[in-house]
């Protein structure tokens, strides 16, 4: 008998399905043994933990919580507990919006003032799409509100993050012309629901979605004042047995706040199996990769990312809120998916997820292949004549603040960024790439008088540029930086003090945080929501206010007031 492509695929992953039964169908014993080990260090009665799902075809094939939902009363996670999902509810309010598009009542191309008129008019047409696929170039709204003096373990509600929104006096960028991720075009989706349904999300998701694929423990939680049973609590690390609460009280929907378990998100996994006509052109209308206007395609579609993990195309999110990190990866040839929520904050639910998908899946590139590749990799990170890259050495700033730095050992080219660093490979004149992710490259050059690197990832392009340290610290070169700045669209102060010979930025709300003056017009600090600040000067060279240009937000402006 001939079997069909897609059902062979299935066989194959199966075939390594054989004997202890763990939800419903067969794994072996030795492959639930090589998942537990990977979640030994979780999996005692005083460390917060995880859960971790496996689904394929149509059944959950493995469930299983490691560590405790509740440090305080010693209660263990298991399949059934409830996690806040972060941002892998994003697809959810993406399906939302699909749901509306297929019924006629709204346009992906449709301009977002239709549904939102309290968005401001900022001369420039930002559709639903721009929304979906994070090319609007709004500002993230997290950030937004820290900078403008709300912790994120503050109480945070819809309300108060649409009040922040409608005060923006311009975008990051021009809509389509970057990709750029922004937690306020999800917020603002589920606004465009309530408009066009005259339904919250939560009212919306649950008739349109969560009862009719019978995930009855599922919701867009957006009172944080409601008890919820049976859900996990979140945690962050102190030290390798310590651990303190992480708090979390959204009361907001659209970017974050799902609730659900290994049990119902099966469920959705599954779904992406379904072969009902229906339901197939909703996931792709959902997983219809964006495009720039410049017509490069990205991986990010709406609300989930689409690539290939071994060769092998996925679909896949991760979340990160508090102490709660989740990850979501779905592979529609193979029919398998994989599903991990953890309640501790240095858990890498991610890497979690591909370790257990190795256990299942083979690379499609054969092991001599991959081997004689490592080596070329090898050979080509040796430079071959040192002295012409130095010139490339020394510390970059990005235009958003981010920080990068070069040198060379052993022969090779090394970056680093924070705690992170690696060996490049030369692939071309002037051009490296990161040997575990070749479409990641880093571009060196001269422009100008300035020395430059484009770092270029799938999706982004970051500019560097290579400063030379200021060494003049001097208290009188410091002092024209001091001063009270204000942000008229937040509404907001921060101050920058000369203490002990040293910038200090200042803010109500906040510890104060000491500035490193990169160069004359470059200030950094710790903070991450406002951690690179860009002076703004006259004709006569004198500070007159600055830009933040940090991570998510571009051209924040800041007056000098005093």
């Amino acid at each position: 008998m001939r079997i069909k492509a897609s059902k062979l695929i299935t066989f194959i992953v199966l075939s390594f399905l054989a004997s202890a039964t763990v939800a419903g169908q067969a794994i072996p014993d030795s492959i639930a043994k090589r998942i537990d080990s990977l979640f030994t260090k979780w999996n005692t009665e005083n460390s917060p933990g995880c859960t971790v799902g496996i689904v394929s075809n149509d059944s959950l094939i493995y469930a299983k919580g490691y560590g405790i939902a509740n440090l305080e009363y010693a209660i263990p996670n298991k399949p059934e507990t409830i996690f806040h999902m972060a941002s892998i509810s994003k697809q959810f309010t993406a399906w939302s919006i699909m749901l509306l598009a297929t019924q006629g009542k709204l346009s992906l191309e449709d301009d977002i003032r239709k549904y939102l008129p309290w968005f401001p008019d900022l001369k420039k047409k930002i559709t639903i799409r721009n929304l979906l696929n994070h090319t609007s170039g709004i500002r993230d709204q997290w950030q937004l509100l820290a900078i403008s003096g709300t912790r994120l373990d503050d109480v945070i509600t819809q309300e108060q993050i649409v009040k922040i929104l409608s005060k923006q006096k311009a975008l990051n960028f021009n809509p389509g012309e970057k990709y750029s991720y922004s937690n306020s075009g999800f917020t603002m989706l589920a606004e465009i629901v309530k408009s066009v349904s005259g339904q919250t999300l939560r009212k919306f998701t649950d008739s349109a979605i969560f009862k009719p694929f019978g995930m009855t423990h599922t919701h867009f939680h957006d009172d944080y004042t409601e008890i919820e049973k049976n859900r996990s609590y979140s945690y962050d690390r102190t030290d390798s047995a310590h651990f303190t609460n992480s708090i979390l009280s959204y009361s907001n929907a659209g970017a974050t706040s799902l609730f659900t378990n290994i049990p119902d998100m099966s469920k959705w996994v599954m779904h992406f199996d379904d072969t009902k006509p229906a339901n197939q052109k909703l996931i792709a209308m959902l997983t219809q990769k964006a495009k720039l206007n410049s017509g490069k395609e990205l991986s990010y579609a709406c609300g989930i990312a689409v690539d290939t993990y071994k060769g092998w195309r996925q679909y896949s999110h991760g979340g990160a809120d508090a102490g709660y990190r989740t990850y979501l990866s779905v592979f529609p040839d193979l029919k398998i998916g994989f599903i991990v929520f953890s309640n501790l904050g240095d858990f890498d639910a991610g890497g979690k997820a591909y370790a257990i998908a190795d256990l299942f899946i083979k690379d499609t590139l054969q092991k001599k292949e991959a081997e004689k590749k490592e080596l070329r990799d090898s050979a080509a990170a040796v430079l071959k004549d040192t002295a012409q890259w130095k010139k490339y050495t020394g510390n970059y700033i990005g235009e958003d603040g981010l920080p990068f730095s070069f040198d060379i050992k052993h022969r090779q080219l090394y970056y680093h960024i924070y705690d992170e660093s690696n060996f490049l490979i030369k692939d071309a004149k002037d051009t490296f790439s990161i040997p575990a992710a070749a479409n990641i490259k880093f571009v060196f050059g001269i422009k100008s008088k300035d020395t430059t690197c484009d770092v270029i990832t799938p999706d982004q392009v970051f500019h560097l540029t290579k400063y030379v340290k200021d060494t003049s610290q001097q208290d009188k070169t410091l002092q024209a930086y001091t001063g009270i700045y204000y942000c008229p669209e937040l509404d907001c102060k921060y101050g920058i003090i000369l203490k002990d010979h040293r910038l200090i930025l200042t803010n109500a709300k906040y510890s104060d945080v000491k500035l490193t003056l990169v160069n004359k017009d470059h200030l950094i600090n710790d903070n991450w929501w406002i951690n690179h600040l860009m002076m703004q000067r006259d004709s006569k060279n004198i500070i007159t206010g600055f830009e933040v240009n940090s991570g998510r937000i571009m051209h924040l402006k800041f007056t000098k007031i005093e």
